[in-house]
């Protein structure tokens, strides 16, 4: 409800309760000098969602001018905490803001006050500044929440595709096994035996027959190959044939990726198509974990060659913000970590010492898969 509120409006709101406040403990002896200085308190709030420190500074003031505890200062308080994750420093602010509106009881004034009362002013001002602290933290924690389950379920939903496309390329390619070892293995017999047929027969009837048997056979064969080629693509989710990545498609994997990524280095345009596909699965895996598992974090990604080996590494820097505990099954570095052994390479996966995440692949320059 309150978020639908403008705030302009909340602002605006907050301001004029402040002032009303300060108008009704405004001193009698005084009322210039605390004018002024209300005055000053209430213009400061409206400053408090970019400066909330200086507000809070500005606003303690007000607590030296009147007997009751000021609106505008706690009000400065809530809107620090709701901004700074600095918990020493919000420990300070509240402390400081409740002897800002200590001080004057415990000074006296028309009339001595006992020092039970002026504890109890004390500890009661100590209890409202540290609430307008919890109460703002409790909306940033609110806050963060808030995003982390919007991200969690977009990662969720980014590796449903991702597991769907996986099914579908592996589906697809048993099928291409299955038509290759199979189909096509009967179908060049067939064009054999015709061709063989058409070369030792008389008959020219059956001459033609074996003719037509073997054309239609090698057309036949080509459409397989083809059919072959493209049921070994990946699957995609907007289209029923894609092909494979490969290095030129990175730049829209890292741009695509949700975090904020740097490319860098650049790899042989030659490079086995197997390679290609290895460095191009790696960059997606580190980086699906890192927006998974590091919200808020930069990742950058290194391409790199030292004349017989390249390879890729993906760094991410440690989370912004508190991440979930999400389950998590690894089968996806295990992947990877099998698709570099049949490159006769390795990959390396673990955290950083700044409390980030690197995956590094390397492989022969001459890797071509199976």
């Amino acid at each position: 409800m309150w978020a639908r509120v403008p705030a302009p409006v909340v602002d605006g709101a907050l301001v004029v309760a402040a002032a009303a406040d300060a108008w009704a403990n405004l001193a009698t002896d005084t009322w210039a000098f605390d004018l002024a200085v209300a005055a000053i308190a209430c213009t400061a709030l409206t400053l408090r969602r970019r400066f909330p420190l200086l507000v809070l500074l500005l606003t303690l003031p007000i607590a030296f001018t009147q007997e009751d505890i000021g609106l505008a200062p706690f009000v400065a308080l809530f809107s620090l905490a709701e901004r700074s994750r600095n918990r020493r420093l919000l420990a300070l602010c509240a402390v400081g803001t409740a002897l800002a509106s200590f001080i004057p009881w415990s000074l006296g004034g028309p009339f001595e006050v006992s020092r039970t009362l002026t504890l109890v002013t004390f500890v009661y001002s100590l209890a409202t500044a540290a609430a307008a602290v919890l109460f703002g933290q409790l909306l940033q924690t609110r806050r963060d929440l808030e995003r982390q389950i919007a991200e969690t379920e977009e990662a969720r939903e980014h590796e449903r595709i991702l597991h769907a496309q996986t099914v579908l390329a592996r589906e697809r390619a048993q099928l291409a096994r299955e038509m290759h070892d199979v189909v096509s293995h009967q179908v060049s017999l067939i064009a054999v035996r015709a061709g063989a047929l058409q070369m030792s027969t008389r008959d020219e009837d059956a001459k033609d027959a074996a003719r037509t048997i073997r054309s239609l056979s090698v057309t036949t064969l080509d459409e397989l190959r083809t059919m072959v080629g493209l049921l070994r693509a990946s699957g995609g989710r907007h289209t029923e044939l894609t092909p494979q990545p490969t290095l030129a498609d990175l730049h829209r994997l890292v741009d695509s990726s949700g975090i904020e990524t740097r490319l860098s280095g650049e790899l042989p345009p030659d490079l086995g198509a197997s390679a290609q596909r290895a460095v191009y699965r790696t960059v997606q895996e580190a980086l699906t974990n890192a927006r998974k598992h590091a919200p808020g974090a930069t990742a950058t990604v290194e391409l790199w060659q030292d004349g017989t080996e390249v390879g890729v590494t993906v760094t991410n820097s440690a989370p912004a913000r508190p991440s979930l505990a999400l389950p998590g099954s690894r089968q996806g570095l295990i992947g990877l970590r099998e698709r570099a052994e049949i490159l006769h390479g390795t990959l390396e996966a673990g955290p950083t010492a700044e409390g980030g995440y690197r995956v590094a692949l390397r492989i022969p320059l001459t890797a071509n898969g199976g």
